[in-house]
């Protein structure tokens, strides 16, 4: 239960920590709004023409008697529509991290020299259009994860009470550890930790991952809120990701005074 708490106040702190540098916080909303113009025009032109795709997938109620043909139809294009939701939910912030990667980058590295106790952080030796390339691998295994995921628990929904109750908190959780898992990507992989390690590393230590990534979620939900809190989370997972190494960290204001220190004659 004590790692439930930490994840959350990693949450706080990173919302905590952009609050503190809002040039960096105004840098990170920028792939959030490109993502959500992106979604919105998807689930629209979805709205709109979702109803022609299920009349082309389902020529043989053509002949069925009214109204059943018009309310099968009608009950698939909901399922279409509440799946493609679901699966914007789960793969939105693979999407945005994969878009603003460069701004994301750069806010872990920053977030990192900042709490570090010399004032570094690590970085790759890789060159951008490769770490982009690894990016987009990987968030391509884990969306993946995420829509068997989704396939599974959508399907549970249609199971009386438990579907209504027991399936959507699970659904909950399960988007938090993948949200948590495509936050700290950024992190792990600029300190050369591959996927397969990064969810060995966030299986050993669930609780502190549920207690990051399942308030987040539940936030996300909220339209347009995931644009808003994205930068603050990645640097809560970034945050999170020096708990999970074991690397030693000191609060924001600490090493800003450290540095101030330094500088001074």
């Amino acid at each position: 239960m004590r790692d439930l708490g930490a994840g959350f106040r990693y949450l706080l702190k990173g919302q905590k920590w952009v609050g503190r540098h809002g040039r960096q916080y105004g840098f990170g909303l920028l792939p959030g709004l490109i993502t959500l113009v992106l979604y919105a025009g998807a689930l629209v032109a979805l709205a709109l023409w979702g109803s022609g795709l299920i009349d082309w997938a389902t020529p043989f109620a053509d002949d069925w008697a009214d109204p059943w043909a018009g309310l099968f139809r009608g009950f698939l294009t909901a399922v279409l529509f509440a799946l493609a939701l679901l699966l914007c939910v789960l793969t939105f912030t693979a999407m945005t991290l994969l878009v603003g990667q460069p701004f994301y980058e750069s806010l872990s590295e920053r977030v990192d020299r900042d709490v570090s106790p010399d004032g570094t952080a690590p970085e790759s030796d890789l060159p951008l259009w490769r770490e982009l390339w690894i990016s987009a691998r990987d968030s391509l295994r884990i969306v993946a994860r995420a829509a068997v995921w989704a396939v599974l628990l959508f399907a549970l929904g249609f199971v009386p009470v438990a579907g209504q109750t027991v399936v959507p908190v699970i659904g909950l959780f399960v988007t938090g550890f993948f949200l948590t898992e495509e936050l700290t990507a950024v992190a792990l992989q600029r300190r050369g930790v591959e996927v397969r390690e990064r969810l060995a590393l966030l299986r050993s230590r669930k609780t502190l991952v549920w207690g990051f990534g399942t308030p987040l979620a539940l936030a996300f939900l909220v339209p347009f809120v995931a644009v808003f809190l994205m930068p603050g989370a990645v640097a809560g997972a970034t945050l999170m990701v020096r708990d999970l190494t074991g690397e030693d960290t000191e609060d924001g204001d600490g090493a800003a005074k450290r540095q101030e220190d330094v500088n001074a004659p």
